[in-house]
């Protein structure tokens, strides 16, 4: 499967998903551990790919989502963003009503 292919797929098969380095137990960045906390503090389930592991999908991901940072979430198969887009929207109360949603969706 072509990894372009591979990452839509990932997107569409995750209400919820996580583009990070490292794991949500052990995150490798402080951006990714922040983006973590925000979305753990939420209280539901989310998919994630560690990129680290993943060197096809680190390289070829900013290109498919037109964004050039990690981590990224997508909700519902749209790109939210990184780590101060979502710890911002945490802070405003705003990220918890759409993870919750898309999670009971799933």
């Amino acid at each position: 499967m072509d990894i372009m292919d591979q990452i839509k797929e990932q997107i569409e098969q995750n209400n919820v998903l996580l583009y990070m380095k490292g794991s949500p137990n052990q995150p490798q960045c402080g951006f990714s551990a922040r983006v973590v906390q925000a979305l753990m503090a939420c209280g539901h389930r989310f998919a994630y790919v560690d990129i680290l592991s993943n060197p096809d999908i680190r390289a070829n991901l900013p290109k498919y989502a037109n964004w050039p940072t990690f981590p990224q979430l997508w909700v519902n198969g749209e790109l939210i963003g990184g780590c101060d887009i979502v710890t911002d929207m945490h802070e405003k109360g705003e990220l918890e009503p759409l993870i919750r949603e898309a999670a009971e969706a799933a």
